[in-house]
């Protein structure tokens, strides 16, 4: 077997590379207020993948760790991948990822425990935006009752190399 490699594939690329990183949670979800702030590592697998490895800290000191796969599936032509973190039990799917037509803004679609203490699971929407070679962003979005997608988080990256 052997992978084919697509335009998207080449797109993941310009992640590669060190980064900083903080992020800020916005009013209106019930999460941890403040600040995080972190290095991520961006490394390829091969000529198809990317890991992204995160650490920080929470706001109250607790050390964290992130890590995030990210690939493009050219059988369902859509960016596939995966995210984890130290902070949480969940393992995020994200089975749906879409290119804007501009490549400046990846939207991964994902399911997940609710935040706000109620059982069940809700749709969330993590958008990678580019904002140069050396900036990007990540928004965290909830689809809310009301039909409406809501940002609770957004984590300002700049390269360090």
């Amino acid at each position: 077997m052997k992978a084919e490699v697509t335009a998207q594939h080449v797109w993941l690329r310009r992640l590669l590379g060190e980064w900083c990183h903080e992020m800020t949670s916005a009013d209106g979800v019930e999460q941890a207020a403040g600040t995080i702030v972190g290095v991520e590592t961006v490394r390829a697998l091969g000529d198809t993948w990317v890991l992204a490895e995160g650490r920080g800290e929470m706001p109250d000191g607790t050390p964290t760790q992130t890590l995030m796969t990210l690939g493009f599936d050219p059988a369902q032509q859509l960016f596939v991948g995966t995210w984890v973190g130290s902070m949480m039990n969940h393992l995020w799917i994200y089975r749906r990822g879409t290119l804007d037509p501009a490549e400046r803004v990846l939207t991964l679609e994902a399911e997940g425990p609710r935040f706000d203490g109620k059982p069940g699971t809700a749709q969330y929407r993590d958008v990678l935006e580019i904002v140069n070679d050396d900036e990007r962003r990540l928004h965290g979005n909830i689809l809310l009752e009301d039909g409406r997608w809501s940002c609770f988080m957004t984590m300002f990256h700049r390269r360090v190399r």
